[in-house]
């Protein structure tokens, strides 16, 4: 594949609302992020993304915008943006933002001129069904039916996603004439490019039939209907010819229903998109990212098989982003950990498993310090849309308010949102006053000034995988190389190797609390990284210690 540039970054993800708050209103803010480049800047990121900061009601924080071309007051002003963005330039870190144009938020004047003037241009803006029944059984994304009715008429708009966020209607020509214009606004303005939200979801099957029903709510998935549609490479082909193949612009699109024969189309040398995110590994404990209720019971050989299919798949066509947190999911310490989602070893060889993977790793904020989930005792703590669906959801198909609690609690989007630890002082130090979602009970002891200079501490770990794969004689194989498995017998060790045409590392992590025998029948061993003070090689091969990451060449 030709080297890009986007592929040697190291992207960092940040949830605005929660990150800093320099204000001292409760809710994180542009300024607090310009407070803390220099934090970033000494872990070694390179890219910023920054979750939606545009006007919004906030219903989804954020996701539901009501202006695209203005900035929610809570976060700051245009200038405080530009400020941000020449700062970081300054440090030598790029930022993207989040494009979202499947839907707006109902508050957005397109859409209040659209209810309130049926006639208008805007109405068509929107995918709006005339009648006095609900036009079929199709489940949001976000629980209950996909249609709302508009009050005072015999008509319903249709939302994939919440209520408040409308989707757009895609088959408007003038509605992605619009949209493109917006695209290119964000473009001059000096940004390195776009993480795309939900992109599969634009195009519908215009039939718009009723399915048989997948839930005792009588509804069914509307992600079998609205999700990677037949004619959806129409409007991709169209978005990147207008906007992105104009800019030298780096895009990382939130794809899912991507099946990875069509890989090809999304990330390939002509495709839609720079990189993918892949959450086939990402989901592997429930049935469905959109129903946390239906539990799958996963291994770590399980894990690895998964993650070495996206990988060589990925591989064949393109280039991936590598995640195991963002603003969707619980944190991994204590989804991939389990028991161990404590322990400092573990979380290093999990963040090294993922991080040195082939593509471009994200790092999602706290994520760098092994924050955890958090256990609310009540529905009424939490604040994601998604989580409150989830537990009445999971309590009308039978589950105790206790079961459908400890449910929520494991997959809530509230576990990643908390609140950043930057020191054990009152709030954290994220703000002087009472934030907006309430902090993890374990701030005091996973906090930012606890862990930067200290030796053995997780930061510092972060910091000095990234200069590894930025900075060592190593990296170019690290970065650009291809990936292969390892074919172990091990069912707790997952395994690959980098190369290159005169270059090889080899990769081991062991999830287990068991020291482990791995053949390895190469000359000379060479430990070129590794998480732990101590290593055993001999002629034969390697043994693993307990949440041991072991990198070796020769």
């Amino acid at each position: 594949m030709k080297k890009q540039w986007w592929q040697k970054e190291i992207v960092y993800q940040i949830y605005p609302k929660s990150f800093k708050d320099s204000n001292g209103d409760g809710i994180g803010d542009i300024k607090g992020i310009t407070e803390k480049l220099d934090y970033l800047s000494n872990l070694g990121v390179t890219m910023l993304w920054i979750c939606p900061i545009y006007k919004s009601p906030m219903d989804d924080n954020g996701y539901d915008i009501s202006d695209y071309f203005d900035l929610a007051p809570e976060f700051g002003t245009m200038e405080d943006l530009d400020e941000l963005l020449k700062k970081a330039n300054e440090k030598g870190i790029k930022i993207i933002l989040d494009l979202v144009i499947n839907h707006t938020s109902d508050e957005h004047k397109w859409f209040e001129e659209a209810i309130s003037n049926p006639k208008s241009k805007y109405h068509d803006y929107y995918i709006f069904k005339e009648g006095e029944e609900v036009p079929n059984n199709w489940r949001s994304v976000f629980g209950g039916s996909v249609w709302e009715k508009v009050k005072g008429r015999d008509e319903y708009y249709f939302h994939a996603f919440g209520k408040k966020q409308p989707d757009l209607n895609w088959e408007n020509e003038e509605v992605r004439k619009t949209l493109y214009d917006m695209v290119n606004y964000w473009l001059e303005k000096g940004i390195a490019g776009f993480r795309i939200d939900a992109i599969t979801f634009i195009k519908k099957d215009l039939t718009f039939k009723s399915l048989e029903s997948d839930g005792v709510d009588g509804l069914v998935k509307c992600t079998k209907t609205s999700r990677n549609q037949p004619g959806i490479e129409e409007f991709l082909h169209e978005l990147k010819r207008e906007t992105f193949e104009k800019y030298n612009c780096v895009t990382v699109a939130e794809a899912p229903g991507v099946l990875y024969d069509e890989l090809d189309d999304f990330i390939g040398e002509n495709g839609y998109f720079s990189m993918i995110f892949d959450f086939k590994y990402a989901d592997l404990d429930v049935a469905s990212g959109s129903e946390w209720f239906k539990r799958v019971p996963w291994t770590i050989k399980g894990l690895r098989e998964k993650i070495m299919a996206s990988q060589m798949a990925i591989q064949k066509y393109g280039w991936g982003a590598n995640f195991i947190e963002n603003h969707d999911q619980p944190r991994s310490t204590t989804k991939y950990l389990i028991d161990q989602e404590n322990n400092k070893d573990a979380i290093k060889m999990l963040g090294a498993m993922y991080f040195l993977l082939r593509g471009t790793p994200f790092i999602y904020q706290g994520q760098e310090l092994g924050m955890t989930n958090f256990e609310r005792k009540s529905i009424e703590e939490f604040n994601d849309i998604s989580s409150i669906d989830q537990y009445y959801r999971a309590i009308e198909e039978g589950f105790t308010k206790e079961e459908a609690l400890k449910i929520v609690n494991l997959r809530s989007r509230d576990n990643s949102r908390t609140p950043f630890p930057w020191n054990s002082s009152e709030y954290g130090g994220f703000s002087t006053s009472k934030p907006w979602l309430g902090m993890i009970e374990n701030y005091k002891e996973i906090n930012a000034e606890d862990q930067i200079g200290k030796e053995d501490s997780i930061y510092e770990f972060y910091k000095r995988m990234i200069d590894f794969r930025q900075n060592s004689i190593y990296s170019n194989c690290l970065i650009y190389g291809d990936i292969a498995p390892i074919d172990t017998k091990n069912d707790d060790i997952i395994s690959y190797i980098r190369h290159t045409e005169n270059e090889i590392i080899y990769c081991y992590f062991n999830f287990s609390q068991k020291f482990v025998f791995e053949p390895l029948n190469i000359g000379n061993k060479k430990v070129i990284f590794n998480n732990l003070k101590e290593f055993e090689i001999n002629e034969d091969g390697i043994v693993l210690k307990p949440n041991q990451a072991l990198l070796i060449t020769v």
